[in-house]
């Protein structure tokens, strides 16, 4: 009899069609069924042992809610028996419907029940624990994480005591994950938290990858792939984690039409074992990035979001260093400027901001034109050595990318097909804030704001929140101009400020957006104190404010509280 391992996790939603990913403990066939006779079935695809199945489920009226459940081979496996939560459900979406789309980045696994959780609550379990005890209440439409679902490179102590039963953590790379079998490892630890499994279950989700689902600094400079390269464990580590990223993460961010088109897809689904076509098509993304796309396209209504792969897409060398290959920025702008008139909101999803602190903006590009040798090559040395220590790799770090990025923004947010905003959402850099860009010339009639969300569930030092408040400030600026200057940088096609923040904790921001108007909410996940909680973790709201009205921008100049 065949068991469900992890899942199910509900991906992919429209106004007719879902789908929801499972995996289980041997092959079999999968089904979903409906509470209104709706549903689908599939069968199993193995890689690497393990084995998966992305069930389509069609014929759904849009705009309605039905709960669902999971049977493998016929036996019902989900809901769990005894499951506190209620039913998982498949909500289909509206053509003109208010879409809430709630977004953060970088989670730890939480500990087990009962252990102390070292960096706080965690925002994903206090959402699930808010939205099981108010089944009919608010809820996101769609859950964005914009990178580090897992840590391959900073393990918990109870993957690291897994670790050291499967082989001596004194060989390279220790208590780091080594193969695909190690990552799949990171996602049980990670998903099978009963909140987050329920929360995955009944909120559709997508996703990207950022540096630490794969190893901290990944795609930094030529240079940084060069050395990895040379070490012995690196080639096994970074196919394992694109391998495991395509099944974990990837697959349910595609639509139907997409799933049904996609060659390596079909591949891995006819073949008996298809570890071998997934590991041919890893090794040809590491070795050519531009043969591959990671970004993708999702429509909710009039809301459209770009999910932008900035991590892997790279163009690393030094003279014509890019944050996307000529082929990665074509598609951007492609699917930008695509039927402009049927979108309200366009949502640009990465998962390194655009707009940041502005002394680390200026240090970014002063340090770019260092590593490029534009004053010496002992200046470039000093250069890749601070890029690599002080993860100087945002957009800010590609300048050409960062003013292309703001050229297509420009062009989108102008005329009378511009969009009511255009939103940069982020993650990261572990606190939250919200930025908001002015054009020296020929700016857009749209809002325009740079949304940073992190942590979900991790923690930064107190020095670093010094350092990011800091870099707002005046004086900070005026440094920043200083290294600019010494690096013979480009003044940049915007400046910006930041209407917002730096708030940090543990966080959630959610947008609502309805027709033309926009709405922000921040939330915290934070301890109760009162006597109703019962010492309960729960989401506060820390600042909520109206980005625009309903005919758009000219209601919008709303400030954050901090």
């Amino acid at each position: 009899m065949a068991d469900l391992r992890l899942g199910p996790l509900l991906r992919y939603v429209d106004g007719s069609s879902a789908t929801v990913w499972v995996e289980t403990s041997r092959p079999c066939t999968a089904e979903v069924r409906c509470s209104d006779g709706t549903g689908g079935r599939t069968r199993t695809f193995q890689v690497a042992g393990h084995h998966y199945a992305l069930v389509p489920v069609d014929g759904l009226p849009p705009g309605t809610e039905r709960t669902y459940e999971v049977f493998l081979d016929g036996t019902r496996v989900w809901p769990l028996p005894d499951a506190p939560f209620p039913a998982s459900v498949i909500r289909t979406t509206e053509p003109d419907g208010t879409v809430r789309v709630a977004f953060g980045s970088c989670r730890w696994a939480a500990p087990p029940e009962g252990e102390k959780d070292p960096v706080g609550p965690d925002a994903l379990d206090t959402l699930a624990a808010r939205i099981a005890a108010e089944p009919d209440g608010e809820r996101p439409d769609v859950l964005l994480l914009l990178g580090d679902q897992v840590y391959a490179d900073e393990t918990s102590p109870a993957t690291r005591s897994w670790l050291a039963a499967r082989r001596d953590p004194r060989d390279p790379p220790g208590d780091q994950v080594a193969d695909y079998e190690e990552y799949t490892h990171l996602y049980y630890e990670s998903w099978l938290d009963p909140e987050v499994r329920w929360l995955l279950s009944t909120v559709p989700s997508c996703m990207i990858f950022d540096d630490h689902d794969v190893i901290d600094d990944w795609n930094t400079s030529a240079s940084w792939v060069a050395d990895m390269r040379e070490v012995p464990w690196w080639q096994e580590r970074l196919l394992s984690g694109l391998m495991s990223y395509w099944v974990y993460q990837h697959l349910g961010n595609l639509t139907p039409a997409e799933l049904a088109t996609d060659p390596l897809y079909a591949a891995v689904r006819e073949s008996p074992d298809g570890t071998d076509e997934l590991r041919a098509f890893a090794a040809r993304a590491e070795a050519d990035a531009a043969s591959v796309r990671w970004s993708y396209r999702r429509d909710f209504g009039r809301v459209r979001l770009l999910m932008v792969d900035s991590r892997a897409a790279r163009v690393l060398d030094e003279e014509s260093r890019s944050m996307l290959d000529p082929g990665e920025a074509e598609w951007l702008r492609e699917q930008v400027l695509e039927e402009r008139d049927s979108y309200d909101h366009l949502l640009i999803g990465t998962s390194l901001p655009w707009l940041l602190p502005h002394l680390v903006h200026d240090a970014e590009a002063w340090d770019a034109a260092l590593c490029r040798g534009d004053r010496g090559a002992r200046w470039a040395r000093f250069g890749e050595d601070l890029r690599r220590k002080a993860d100087l790799e945002h957009w800010a770090a590609f300048p050409a990318s960062f003013t292309a990025l703001a050229d297509l923004i420009a062009e989108v947010g102008s005329g009378p097909e511009a969009p009511a905003t255009v939103l940069v959402l982020s993650g990261d850099v572990h606190h939250a804030y919200v930025a908001e860009p002015t054009w020296y010339t020929g700016g857009p009639d749209s809002l325009v704001l740079q949304l940073t969300c992190s942590p979900v569930h991790n923690s930064v030092p107190s020095w670093i929140r010094f350092g990011f408040r800091f870099g707002w400030s005046g004086t900070a600026r005026a440094l920043g101009r200083r290294l600019a200057r010494h690096g013979g940088c480009e003044r940049p096609p915007v400046s910006w400020r930041h209407t917002g923040g730096p708030w940090f904790g543990n966080q959630l921001m959610t947008l609502t957006l309805s027709g033309r108007s926009a709405k922000l909410r921040l939330e915290q996940a934070r301890e109760g104190k009162g006597d109703g909680d019962q010492g309960r973790a729960r989401l506060r709201t820390v600042s909520e404010t109206r980005l625009t009205g309903e005919s758009g921008r000219e209601k919008s100049r709303s400030t954050f509280a901090d």
